[in-house]
């Protein structure tokens, strides 16, 4: 099975990493796929990093890890992306594969405002790794929701973002290679 860890990446991080780690290890899924969103329809596009930079970087962080794909399959969708949409685009390109996706309890807490939840929840398992700020109290029970135990980390690409517009350290916030090419390119600034 391939799980599909959607996101803006603006940038990858450290626990975007770890995360996908962790849910490599679980022994239905065969690989993780970063899948970049060029406009999450629940974000401010002003903040977002052209979306090729942020899919450069993306493959620079895990160009390394022989577990995890990056895909730009949403760039060539209608924008903004809604996620059953890339699902059904999949479906039909990769028949012969099977999918589920990772989310964050912040975004399990926001499920009922994606476009087709419930479809969603009736064909494909969720994999729920724990944030911080995540209210998991009012989110809805399926038996396709299933909650991973990741380590729990305050690090954000917020974070990231603010820290360079303050002239602060990212270090071992990202990968090395991309704290390299995010400063000689200038981002986030």
């Amino acid at each position: 099975m391939i799980a599909l860890f959607f996101g803006s990446f603006n940038p990858i991080h450290t626990g975007h990493l770890i995360i996908a780690d962790a849910i490599a290890l679980e022994k239905e899924i065969e690989k993780v796929w970063f899948v970049v969103s060029p406009q999450n329809p629940l974000k401010a596009k002003e903040s977002l990093l052209a979306e090729r930079s942020r899919y450069y970087l993306a493959n620079l962080a895990t160009e390394d890890n022989p577990n995890f794909f990056v895909s730009n399959i949403e760039f060539n969708l209608p924008k903004p992306s809604y996620t059953i949409d890339t699902l059904n685009y999949l479906e039909e390109k990769y028949p012969d594969k099977k999918f589920c996706l990772v989310m964050g309890g912040d975004n399990l807490a926001n499920l009922r405002k994606w476009k087709n939840y419930e479809q969603i929840l009736q064909n494909y398992k969720v994999y729920i790794y724990k944030r911080p700020e995540a209210d998991m109290n009012d989110v809805p029970k399926h038996e396709n929701i299933h909650f991973l135990d990741v380590p729990m980390m305050g690090i954000s690409s917020t974070l990231i973002r603010l820290r360079m517009q303050h002239k602060q350290s990212i270090r071992y916030l990202v990968p090395e290679n991309v704290r390299i090419e995010i400063e000689k390119g200038g981002f986030y600034k």
